[in-house]
């Protein structure tokens, strides 16, 4: 049967902190994450056709704990406990706790025994609440190739002795920076899919705006945390300008800003601006800041493009990066001219990070666009379609390419 809207919705939200819950009360990561999703797959069946529970939370966490409790008992290597377990006060005798663990679960998701990959593929599944299912969908794997990266996630969580408590405080800036870049690292698969037939997967790029949403609720006072929010939502914002009816990418200088999304962009404008002005300036506060240039601009030609080149710099200071030198360089072209931006594009491509890259040969197709070498723009731009998986951005560079004959 298909979930409704408002169950898929309200399962998502109360998933994680059900997780968060039976974990604090039992351990065991693995054991407690298969009986929440048996508790939601009992859920999705019977509350569309019964109705809401009263207390949804309550009655998701009452499910996987008696579901836990029967996994526990099958388990031989604790059968000797079952008389213990027995004796324990499950949550369906009293209230269920108030206490949200949410932020808690993804330090733990984001363990640093744990690889990248794996770090994403469980948050995704223990505190996003998507299935292996829609995970795989989203990253255009195979779901055995998922559920083989979570399966091992759980077994180097239970193996390294992790456990459901929040870091010592001095680790705690270093696992909240983990927490950050992974749920950067889904933002932006979603908004600029790496492969595939579509451009943007608004599953990842929701789910990541609504995990940070939690983390900022947990850590209002976290500058960085702030400048992550504001840099997706401010980034987002855009998204219903940037594809055509069909699919086509549009580039920002091109996009109808009027479809932008005006409320998500005030409030990154307002989380942003408030932020930079009473905290220490990140990384994610400068990108923040420069996505709030862009979209503050009416028009693509009152883009106050030496503002934005000022903030790369100063980005490439705190955080210099491949990616960043190649984004600096666009704006380079736009204050200084694309003769001296060509010059320091053939010294960042000395980076072996960005041989090969795409990116690379397409800004390069562009600025010589702007020199007016159209012979070599589009050899550049037909490299830059050659080098990406992408499907939107192969038919947009190759129209590039096309247009320059």
């Amino acid at each position: 049967m298909t979930v409704t809207t408002d169950v898929e919705d309200l399962l998502r939200e109360h998933a994680p902190q059900v997780l968060s819950t039976l974990v604090r009360l039992h351990g065991g990561f693995d054991t407690c994450e298969d009986a929440v999703q048996e508790a939601l797959l009992a859920a999705a069946v019977q509350w569309p056709e019964e109705g809401l529970p009263a207390n949804p939370r309550g009655w998701l966490t009452t499910v996987a704990s008696r579901r836990w409790t029967e996994l526990w008992r099958n388990d031989a290597a604790r059968r000797r406990r079952e008389r213990a377990v027995a004796a324990l006060t499950g949550p369906e005798s009293g209230p269920v706790s108030a206490v949200d663990d949410t932020l808690t679960l993804l330090m733990l998701c984001c363990h640093p025994a744990l690889t990248r990959v794996s770090q994403v593929a469980l948050t995704l599944r223990a505190v996003g609440g998507l299935s292996t299912a829609e995970i795989a969908r989203a990253f255009l794997v195979p779901e055995s190739t998922v559920a083989q990266r979570i399966s091992r996630a759980k077994q180097r969580i239970r193996t390294s002795g992790a456990e459901f408590r929040m870091p010592a405080p001095e680790d705690r800036p270093a696992r909240v920076a983990a927490v950050m870049e992974v749920l950067y690292l889904i933002f932006n698969e979603g908004y600029t899919a790496s492969s595939g037939p579509a451009l943007n997967r608004i599953e990842l790029t929701a789910e990541a705006i609504r995990l940070t949403r939690q983390l900022h609720e947990h850590l209002p006072d976290d500058p960085e945390v702030t400048g992550l929010l504001a840099l997706m939502l401010l980034t987002d914002a855009r998204r219903p300008a940037r594809t055509g009816p069909d699919g086509a990418l549009i580039p920002l200088a091109e996009q109808d800003r009027s479809r932008w999304d005006g409320r998500a962009i005030a409030e990154g404008v307002a989380l942003i601006t408030r932020t930079l002005a009473s905290a220490p300036v990140g990384p994610y506060q400068v990108q923040a800041a420069i996505a709030a240039v862009h979209d503050e601009a009416p028009r693509a030609e009152d883009t106050d493009w030496p503002q934005i080149l000022g903030l790369y710099n100063l980005l490439r200071r705190i955080a210099p990066g491949p990616m960043v030198a190649l984004n600096r360089i666009v704006a380079v072209a736009m204050v200084d001219g694309p003769g001296a931006a060509l010059a320091e594009l053939t010294a960042a491509q000395a980076d072996p990070v960005l041989a090969g890259n795409h990116r690379v040969h397409a800004v390069r197709a562009h600025l010589l666009d702007l020199l007016g070498d159209r012979a070599e723009a589009r050899r550049y731009y037909l490299l830059a379609a050659q080098a990406t998986l992408s499907i939107p951005e192969q038919r947009f560079l190759r129209l590039r390419a096309t247009q320059r004959t």
